[in-house]
């Protein structure tokens, strides 16, 4: 009886710091709860993946000028059974006079948001001119948990993040291929009234055995007029192999988007197309530094690939809205075109308080509708997601 009630007084006082402590010492706290369910399959063959996250986040304020949040994540899923800790946003930030430096564990995308994107570690300095807002940067990703940082640049390397992280062989198993990345960016907003640009500078420099190295020069542009947006992206690659052993090759690659977006009375349709090289005379296959996905129901990063997709959004009421996003696959990592076949997915988004957010949604890739395995069986998944945020 009185362990009981010591650990309701535990449970009570810890409920109270959190509502007071606060406003005492001029701080934030923070709790996030998100669960995924995800069931998918082709034919017979199915699989049930339950995954889900724990964040605790703390920031405050640091003199008058500086902030700082730390937050971390408990990953747990079954298929394997596996409780995973990893250190999430981190860092400290101080602004100065039209400029703004940040270092520890933090946010970076380039430009077209599927090169480098995601959490890295390091500095980043900004700042704020009359010409636009400059920018420069330099990470480590080694530190980082594998699965979230998502390098596969590599065959290795994909093979490695895909396999499991066990406790007998932490080390070896849990951190994320060691890469160094640095950034030059420039963004100006407002060049004129429908005209935005970005552009950036980035390398990444492979500090294993295998000796990748790669430099990307990317600029986008974004065009605002009349209710719809254009936005026009590209980048050129460089990459190195095993320069260090005297026997470096050089290769080029590129990659490309076009986008078309146009909102009205609630509802949003947008077409993107993107394109990246693959395997030629003169150039080689695009290589971005993290894997982003392409599709929501098929896992396809951009490399050698050509994808084509519509989103129409639909607001159905204040709380609740409706997607759906067909999209089109055509592999070009060779000399000659593949058509994958389509995939069409949805999803309902509802957000009954502030604090919760449920998302539902499901979808189909049809090989069938290409000609490289037309007889395939349909993959298909349906996938249920919820945020909470305690407080």
């Amino acid at each position: 009886m009185k362990r009981g009630k010591s650990s309701w007084l535990l449970v009570w006082f810890v409920v109270k710091l959190c509502i007071f402590a606060p406003a005492v010492f001029a701080f934030d706290v923070g709790l996030v709860f998100e669960q995924e369910a995800e069931y998918s399959g082709a034919g017979d063959d199915t699989s049930l993946l339950y995954k889900g996250i724990l964040v605790p986040r703390i920031s405050g304020l640091l003199g008058s000028n500086g902030e700082f949040i730390i937050s971390a994540g408990l990953n747990y899923q079954n298929d394997p059974w596996a409780v995973v800790p990893e250190l999430l946003h981190t860092g400290l930030s101080f602004g100065f006079d039209g400029a703004d430096f940040d270092i520890g564990r933090m946010l970076y995308s380039d430009p077209l948001g599927f090169i480098a994107d995601g959490l890295f570690d390091g500095a980043r300095l900004t700042f704020d001119t009359g010409a636009g807002v400059f920018g420069m940067g330099a990470w480590y990703t080694g530190l980082l948990c594998k699965r979230r940082a998502n390098i596969e640049m590599t065959q290795k390397e994909y093979d490695y993040n895909n396999a499991a992280i066990e406790y007998s062989d932490f080390m070896g198993t849990y951190f994320a291929p060691s890469r160094v990345l640095a950034a030059l960016d420039w963004e100006h907003a407002n060049i004129t009234k429908h005209f935005r640009l970005k552009a950036a500078i980035l390398g990444q420099f492979d500090l294993t055995s295998e000796e990748l190295n790669s430099q990307y020069f990317i600029a986008k542009m974004t065009l605002p007029f009349s209710g719809f947006t254009l936005d026009l992206g590209g980048c050129f690659e460089l990459i190195q192999r095993n320069s260090q052993t005297g026997s470096g090759e050089m290769d080029m690659a590129y990659a490309a988007e076009a986008g078309l977006s146009w909102i009205w009375q609630g509802q949003g349709l947008s077409f993107l197309a993107r394109h990246s090289s693959g395997v030629s005379d003169s150039v080689t296959a695009f290589l971005p530094l993290t894997t982003v996905s392409q599709g929501n129901v098929i896992s396809e990063r951009l490399s050698g690939l050509t994808v084509f997709s519509l989103d129409y959004t639909a607001r159905l009421h204040e709380t609740l809205s409706f997607s759906l996003i067909p999209a089109y696959f055509i592999d070009n990592f060779d000399s000659t075109l593949g058509l994958m076949g389509a995939e069409i997915y949805g999803k309902l988004d509802w957000r009954p308080v502030s604090d919760i957010f449920f998302t539902l949604g499901g979808g189909a890739f049809l090989p069938s509708l290409g000609d490289i395995a037309p007889n395939d069986q349909s993959y298909w998944k349906v996938e249920m997601n919820v945020i909470i945020s305690l407080f």
